[in-house]
């Protein structure tokens, strides 16, 4: 993935000077604030894991384009553990980091650490994942996560047939079967996916058009502890074994990211579906990764939601440029994201739909992944 590290550090530069309007920063006179020079500042980067590779690829992308600015950048992976991720950042703060971005294990876990960075004068962006219960967030930036779940709602009845892809009427009338599957309960995105998708799917539920077969409709029902494939897994093999006993099939999948779709995939290859008389069903997916891109050029699984995080490493460098100069990052939502305490400024980028006739112009064109990579499924 390193190949696709620099691939914005010209329009971070050129953005920079569009980042911020006038005011105080979080860092005010101290900390970040009174426009210190790149190469004096630390920022601190704090990221979840290294078991997905867009987390890899993310944490990589922040630090290269920090790194192209002139900051000195401290990224920590905290390998899925909460407490390690609460020590990597007491320690970021206690070796004098100016700035801090994090994206949160548990977006709820952090109060502690936020006081403390707030103690020093730190200023904190929250990375694609909102912190949740703290006042001490000062800038968010993601992708808009409502939006995600609607698309993937959408890309699940497109490929049932129930509409095409730009939005009109399909050929196919229904019912059909589906399972929902949600994210971790403990990461505040999962309940914006859901509920975009829900918004789409509700209506045609409670018409009948739609069938969850298990019963299970809620977020509590359907959600994966920490986004797991193999939670995925056997969650999807219960389903199959309780709900679809009697010789009914699953028509399509909701699934909020491709990790979690390829497990719900094996557990229907398993209980035979794939052949020419028993289709997969239709499975959504989230963040392109390369072995769900390459199931999806296979006919595999149908689609998923590609958020470029290229465009999201530079938004978080325009923020921290922002409070490293004393000013305020520039929001373009200031109303959605409430953690509970206050309305966290965001930023937010769109998303792209991609099934298999989008690869070549979306993710190949673009040179997020090559013609190459795609038909080996993993990454050079």
């Amino acid at each position: 993935m390193s190949k696709r590290l620099g691939f914005t550090a010209v329009s971070a530069t050129l953005a920079l000077t569009l980042a911020a309007c006038g005011g105080e920063g979080a860092g005010g006179s101290g900390g970040a604030g009174g426009g210190a020079e790149a190469e004096e500042l630390t920022i601190g980067v704090s990221m979840p894991t290294q078991t997905s590779e867009r987390w890899i690829a993310d944490g990589e992308n922040v630090q290269e384009q920090l790194e192209a600015e002139g900051y000195t950048v401290d990224l920590q992976y905290a390998g899925d553990d909460i407490p390690t991720q609460s020590q990597q950042i007491d320690q970021m703060i206690t070796e004098g980091a100016d700035i801090l971005i994090i994206a949160a294990i548990d977006g709820t876990a952090l109060a502690g650490q936020l006081e403390n960075a707030a103690a020093n004068d730190i200023p904190v962006i929250a990375y694609d994942r909102l912190i949740r219960d703290s006042e001490n967030v000062d800038f968010y930036v993601t992708f808009d996560n409502f939006e995600v779940g609607v698309a993937q709602a959408n890309a699940l009845l497109t490929g049932l047939g129930l509409q095409t892809a730009d939005g009109q009427p399909g050929t196919a009338t229904g019912p059909f079967n589906i399972e929902l599957f949600a994210g971790s309960l403990d990461d505040n995105n999962a309940f914006f996916f859901f509920d975009g998708a829900m918004s789409v799917l509700q209506p045609l539920i409670d018409d009948g058009t739609l069938v969850v077969k298990s019963g299970q409709t809620s977020i509590e029902q359907a959600a994966i502890l920490r986004w797991q494939q193999e939670t995925a897994q056997r969650r999807m093999e219960d389903l199959l074994t309780s709900a679809y006993n009697d010789g009914s099939r699953v028509d399509g999948v909701l699934s909020p990211y491709d990790g979690i779709s390829r497990g719900i995939i094996t557990a229907l290859q398993n209980a035979g579906y794939g052949s020419a008389a028993n289709a997969i069903p239709v499975v959504t997916g989230q963040d392109a990764e390369i072995a769900s891109v390459k199931l999806i050029a296979d006919g595999v699984q149908s689609s998923t939601i590609f958020k470029d995080t290229r465009l999201l490493a530079e938004q978080a460098v325009v923020a921290a440029t922002a409070f490293a100069e004393g000013e305020e990052p520039e929001a373009n939502d200031t109303e959605t994201y409430d953690n509970g305490v206050k309305v966290v400024p965001s930023y937010l980028l769109p998303v792209e739909t991609v099934f298999a006739d989008d690869i070549q112009s979306v993710l190949i064109d673009s040179e997020y992944w090559t013609a190459e990579e795609v038909e080996a499924g993993q990454a050079d």
